[in-house]
């Protein structure tokens, strides 16, 4: 058995046929069998399929484009990050689903069916209590939620986790790939089934809720908010933040979220954009007339990802890797506090790798401007 569990490759060249080459130049190791990669939406994507296809014919591959890349250099953009699993360690099964728009729960079972037995012939380590889900989605296909609540319907328990494709903050297409070519409006499931240890977590930092709005006017399907207290969406948000809307943007979205308690939890709804025309606001999350949105203090960024992380290498040993869905907004939060260095300290010390995402999944549960993730252990094999 091979002692290599996981391998990271980083490129930055933006030639899409060089940055093919360099990946799999990084992920030559025979062992590796199967490649999960994240991509800045700044390749020509169509060059970039066919190259990485031509590169990785003999390993199954699986990615998306994101809205900034985590790195062993910390975050970065418009370069590409891969992690190489060894066949020793990891048995790993991916189906893509064409529209989530159409996913029933029969589409579910049967998906959830194919991953397990792909795994389960692999003859690494029964599937239950050694497996989780990761699922790629499509990050402005609208269509997440009920997606992720089909899913976890047929899931049998297994725990899941996952992240909304991006496309570097254009809010324009995004992307998830699967053997040989980018799709839009669609999802991909994969099913990890691995003899090291691990744990799928998700944290946010919400400190505590202050003032609270009623969404009074809403579209649900396009997630877009008329009106906030009988007032145009824009205005009353920006009252709430003694701003003009003219200075509403997404950097200020990232450090003063909406949120919505859900069973005694708060979790945020983050804002996308503001719509001139008529002064709505869209979200990246679900939201409909009657809901209730607070505006919350932020704690430090870093607090309970930190005690998170410190639990786990004390309950499992030091990461192999933590493979993390991290919400853009946080990325833009860290910017603009200056803390990138922080952060890279703290990815580089526990081995975090992943991508920025316009959403998290947690158990079927569709999030906003959290770090959602799995530990997995490094152990002394």
């Amino acid at each position: 058995m091979s002692n290599i569990k996981t391998i990271t490759a980083i490129t930055r060249s933006i030639d899409p046929e060089t940055a093919a080459q360099e990946l799999r130049q990084q992920l030559s190791d025979p062992h590796i069998a199967f490649v999960l990669f994240y991509c800045s939406s700044v390749y020509s994507l169509e060059r970039l399929a066919n190259n990485m296809a031509s590169a990785f014919v003999d390993v199954d591959l699986v990615g998306c484009t994101t809205a900034g890349e985590i790195t062993p250099n910390g975050y970065e953009q418009h370069s590409i990050i891969a992690i190489g699993f060894s066949a020793s360690h990891f048995a790993i099964s991916a189906q893509i689903v064409e529209s989530m728009e159409n996913f029933t729960l029969i589409d579910a079972q049967e998906t959830i069916n194919r991953l397990t037995e792909n795994c389960y012939v692999k003859n690494l380590a029964a599937i239950k209590n050694n497996s989780f889900l990761l699922t790629l989605l499509d990050g402005l296909s609208a269509d997440e939620e009920q997606f992720l609540v089909t899913l976890n319907s047929a899931s049998g328990g297994i725990p899941h986790f996952g992240g909304s494709a991006g496309d570097d903050i254009h809010l324009a297409t995004t992307h998830v790939f699967y053997q040989g070519s980018f799709y839009q409006n669609a999802a991909i499931v994969l099913m990890v089934n691995t003899t090291c240890a691990f744990e799928v977590f998700s944290c946010n930092h919400i400190k505590f809720p202050t003032s609270k709005v009623v969404v009074t006017d809403a579209n649900a399907d396009s997630r877009t908010v008329f009106e906030l207290n009988a007032e145009p969406a824009a205005l009353e948000y920006a009252r709430l933040l003694n701003v003009t809307v003219e200075e509403l943007s997404p950097e200020l979205f990232a450090l003063y979220p909406l949120a919505v308690k859900v069973g005694g939890q708060y979790y945020i709804r983050s804002i996308q954009k503001v719509n001139e025309e008529d002064l709505s606001l869209t979200f990246y999350c679900a939201v409909d007339v009657g809901i209730v949105l607070s505006t919350v203090v932020m704690d430090d960024i870093f607090t309970s990802l930190t005690s998170e992380l410190t639990r786990m290498t004390s309950q499992y040993g030091e990461p192999e890797l933590v493979l993390t869905c991290d919400c853009f907004l946080r990325r833009l939060e860290i910017e603009q506090r200056e803390q990138l260095e922080q952060a890279k300290l703290l990815q580089q010390r526990y081995n975090i790798r992943g991508f920025n995402t316009y959403g998290e999944h947690i158990d079927g549960t569709h999030l906003n401007q959290t770090f959602t993730g799995v530990f997995i252990a490094g152990g002394n094999e």
